[in-house]
């Protein structure tokens, strides 16, 4: 999961605005999301086909989320020697070959390789999104373009992993996997029609900025905030599929149900909490990670119940979804001069987090069980309540 934020910030278009393009990258989004969450719901026949532990077929996040991480801080100063439609051309076609390369691959380290592949493609494409849309329509309709964006993000993340469960059931995870190629194929060629030369620009800035922001305290403090939340989060979310087959035991409609509620309470959240924010932002900040803390903890207690399970991933759901949104709206309060080299922080933080949160969590379901794994959750999702207490003490002394 990303967000639509870059770090550095074009002059917007002068013509007429590009809608086609801008809905060609929105298609790109669904896709680059729908790929880096399918193994989610896929953990359990992946690891059977490969004869691996269901721990190392999680990795298969953790490798992407590594390399999208690398390219997000790194690929800046490159990207913008070229011009952006042919970089926004590279980083699809990128995601085509790694999700043939997944669907197709005979071993675990061919699909891993095919995994670090749509990382770069995640990393690239995130690093260069908004600064291309802002060079594709005119500055009053940016955030109406970037809305398409991270309506994109929202929609694959409620659909991938419930979604993927389902196909998987009937046409296996290789061919699950392979269901979103054709979707690249059609973004490929969407964008190759609609999007029009983007020239690079005259000078790029330097990646040091991002770093040099964790200078302030409530800077660090809220990227820690984060960082513990999304490592907290996917340590979880990663291996829910093993907990509700081995602990729950439901069968996979049932499965692919529950995954669905938690992607329809999340659009939920995400529409209220916006007026929420206006007033009750560092309430809601702190409040998310202890909520979710708590459910991580239920689940272990009440895991075996099928209704209190589907009524703790419901409410997992509607407060866990909504979360980045009010760490954006914190980071466009907190920096709002340098907002977009925030943006690009907060996009290789989250990444980070989801790639260790994944792999630990992965570690302690193979030797310990999902127990340690849920309560491994719940102390870090503590951690971030606390680091966002912190953020706040720091911003208010820097305003006194």
């Amino acid at each position: 999961m990303s967000i639509a934020i870059q770090t550095e910030v074009p002059a917007s278009a002068a013509g007429p605005a590009a809608w086609g393009a801008v809905l060609s990258m929105s298609l790109g989004v669904v896709v680059l999301i729908a790929s880096e969450f399918l193994p989610v719901s896929l953990l359990t026949p992946i690891a059977e086909t490969l004869r691996i532990t269901e721990g190392q077929a999680g990795q298969a996040i953790s490798i992407s989320g590594v390399f999208a991480v690398l390219t997000s801080l790194f690929s800046s100063s490159l990207v913008t020697r070229f011009d952006r439609r042919t970089v926004t051309l590279f980083f699809t076609s990128l995601l085509i070959v790694s999700g043939a390369i997944v669907a197709l691959a005979p071993t675990y380290m061919v699909m891993m390789a095919g995994r670090a592949l749509l990382g770069v493609a995640i990393g690239g494409f995130w690093s260069m999104s908004t600064a291309t849309v802002m060079r594709l329509v005119p500055s009053d309709a940016v955030p109406k373009a970037l809305a398409m964006l991270n309506g994109g993000n929202a929609l694959a993340a409620t659909v991938a992993a419930p979604l993927g469960s389902f196909l998987g059931s009937i046409i296996g995870w290789r061919g699950a996997f392979f269901a979103v190629v054709p979707l690249a194929v059609i973004a490929l060629v969407w964008q190759l029609l609609s999007m029009p030369s983007i020239p690079p620009e005259p000078e790029a800035k330097p990646a040091g900025k991002v770093f040099r922001l964790l200078r302030n305290p409530a800077v660090a403090y809220g990227m820690a905030a984060i960082f513990l939340l999304f490592m907290g989060q996917f340590a979880l979310f990663t291996y829910l599929r093993p907990f509700l087959e081995t602990v729950t035991r439901v069968d996979i409609s049932v499965l692919s149900l529950l995954l669905l509620v938690i992607g329809v309470a999340g659009l939920a959240g995400t529409s209220v909490i916006g007026g929420i924010l206006n007033s009750r932002l560092f309430s809601v900040l702190i409040l998310i990670p202890l909520g979710m803390a708590a459910i991580a903890v239920a689940l272990v207690l009440l895991g075996a119940s099928t209704i209190a399970t589907a009524i703790l991933l419901g409410l997992w759901g509607l407060i866990s979804v909504p979360a980045p949104v009010g760490w954006g709206t914190w980071l466009s309060r907190t920096v709002p001069e340098d907002a977009d080299a925030g943006g690009g922080l907060m996009v290789a933080v989250i990444q980070l987090a989801i790639t260790l949160g994944a792999t630990a969590g992965g570690m302690l379901f193979d030797y310990s069980g999902y127990r340690s794994t849920f309560l491994l959750a719940a102390v870090l999702l503590s951690g971030s309540a606390g680091m966002a207490v912190m953020a706040r003490k720091a911003g208010a002394a820097k305003a006194a």
